[in-house]
């Protein structure tokens, strides 16, 4: 049993505690100093915590953990000009093996005053390495013509379903592939590493995100991580907390096996099955009912109502939620109306009420933003998209950019909602992301201080909650997750500072001094003299 006091504590109810208790991994008690030092002194440990805040511990509701996790070793893409992003390329290339490939993240063509990239470029710098570069968006990639050669793509090579390949005048592909349906041409050949492997990145890769304050995320990333993560937890590590959803093609193999949402328990358990409605708004895939500015591309649907329903019904039938990617307005609007149908059918079959979620709901029609609360359906957004994607979105919506994201309007609606990155297209730290939600400003003060579009600006408390609370109830640990109270489990942050005393631009500067996960410090800060 520890007992904490002294602490200026963000836990609303009760209001005024500045101590707490813990015992086996939850919090048992919260109160006064006098309260909980008179009542609990036969504690093994007593801490006085120096007035430091006392926060909720963080969970990130969207991340692709296995390509955050491999994304620490490949060249980072996000650069302002082609020509830096071709230098990096060129540098790990003297470092990669013989027939080793080159992996690269984050290029925009949206930032390049070039625009794409292409094959022959890439040919000058990879000295005969096959190369594979995902875009921010994680909706293209950037191949070289060995990568290309080796997966057999050339002229007569026809678009794949659900994607596309970018195509010079004369007919030659020039390096540039859309969405997964062409992407995986090339993935798929990729040497990828092995169980144990990917159960070593995962463990290098948490001790990142406990110093960011993370107690937890929602993983949206492939099968192979599923199995890597059932092997981290048999080896007994408890500590993080994830939420796994299910890759839609591996749908079946769960459902044989007999899982359903929720299965698990509070270090391991698993979410919905991930559809794809759309593609993303940089390279215009996502579906629009008007054609995107200055072109008429309208992007694509890659489901049909019809078909989010079938594989909706079927889903709910054994148990299994539904988590549908949608960013365009078109495909957000294909999606509710899809999920008023599932809803019916969830009532008239006498099924459970799943907390079904759709991730991103960019862009939004005003008519369909109440739609969410009155079907009880989850919006997962990313604040740190809206500043990150404001150039690129008032280039392609024009004045539509109005209805793109509009997080205050979704909550302010009722809707429950759940925050996250879509790391590793954004950065992972949630206090990034908080001050995106509250500033709409990008980190350098971009657009000026009222920040973009900024109605739709958050309070920290509203933010705050999307880090916390409200990924708990997504889980349906709302009980027992998620915020400091007795009977909950005692994930909380140390702060030096208390958040709510800042200028909203210093919270992309917090880091916390502690992380704690059921009660148990997983990271220190060096230098700190307060454990």
């Amino acid at each position: 049993m520890k007992v904490f006091y002294n602490a200026n504590i963000y836990a609303p109810e009760p209001a005024g505690a500045t101590a707490f208790v813990v015992d086996h991994g939850c919090f048992i008690a919260l109160g006064t100093d006098q309260d909980i030092l008179s009542g609990f002194h036969q504690a093994e440990e007593v801490i006085n915590l120096r007035n430091k805040t006392i926060w909720p511990g963080l969970t990130d509701a969207h991340v692709h953990l296995l390509q955050l996790a491999e994304s620490l070793a490949m060249v980072d893409c996000e650069t302002s000009s082609m020509d830096e992003c071709l230098r990096r390329i060129g540098e790990q290339t003297k470092s990669i093996p013989p027939n080793g490939w080159v992996r690269g993240h984050g290029w925009n063509q949206n930032t390049w005053s070039e625009g794409f990239g292409t094959a022959d470029l890439l040919d000058a710098v990879t000295n005969n390495h096959p190369a594979y570069l995902t875009a921010k968006s994680l909706h293209a990639a950037w191949v070289n013509h060995k990568a290309m050669a080796i997966a057999g793509i050339d002229r007569n090579t026809p678009d794949p379903p659900a994607g596309m390949i970018q195509r010079d005048p004369s007919g030659e592909p020039t390096g540039i592939l859309f969405e997964m349906g062409a992407m995986s041409l090339v993935e798929k050949i990729i040497p990828q590493p092995n169980q144990a492997e990917i159960v070593t990145m995962i463990k290098n890769l948490l001790p990142k995100l406990w110093a960011m304050g993370l107690v937890g995320i929602h993983d949206f990333d492939r099968f192979e991580c599923w199995q890597a993560l059932q092997s981290w937890y048999q080896e007994g590590h408890r500590n993080f907390r994830i939420r796994k959803n299910i890759p839609f093609d591996h749908l079946d193999a769960f459902i044989r096996a007999g899982l359903r949402t929720n299965f698990g328990d509070e270090w391991l358990n698993i979410g919905g099955v991930k559809l794809f409605a759309d593609g993303a708004l940089g390279p215009q895939t996502a579906a629009m009912f008007q054609p995107y500015e200055g072109s008429d591309q309208m992007g694509k649907l890659l489901l049909s109502e019809e078909q989010i329903v079938q594989i909706g019904e079927y889903s709910v039938r054994h148990g299994i939620a539904l988590t549908i990617h949608a960013i365009g307005d078109r495909a957000n609007h294909v999606v509710l109306n899809a999920f008023e149908k599932i809803r019916h059918f969830e009532q008239t079959q006498q099924l459970p009420h799943l907390r079904h979620r759709i991730e991103h709901v960019q862009i939004l029609q005003p008519e369909d933003i109440p739609r969410l609360a009155e079907q009880d359906i989850i919006a997962s957004v990313q604040p740190i998209h809206a500043p990150s994607d404001m150039i690129m979105a008032d280039q392609h919506l024009g004045q539509r950019a109005n209805n793109a994201y509009v997080f205050r309007s979704i909550i302010e609606s009722g809707a429950p909602y759940v925050f996250g990155s879509d790391a590793p297209v954004e950065s992972i730290n949630a206090f990034i992301g908080m001050h995106a939600a509250v500033t709409r400003q990008r980190l350098d003060g971009s657009p000026g201080p009222a920040g973009w579009h900024p109605l739709q600006r958050l309070t920290l408390a509203q933010a705050l909650r999307g880090f916390s609370q409200m990924p708990a109830f997504a889980s349906n640990q709302q009980d027992r997750m998620g915020k400091i109270s007795p009977g909950f489990a005692a994930d909380f942050l140390i702060l030096e500072r208390d958040p709510f005393t800042l200028a909203p631009d210093q919270l992309r500067s917090i880091n916390p001094e502690a992380t704690f996960i059921g009660g148990n410090c997983v990271f220190l800060s060096p230098g700190s003299s307060l454990l």
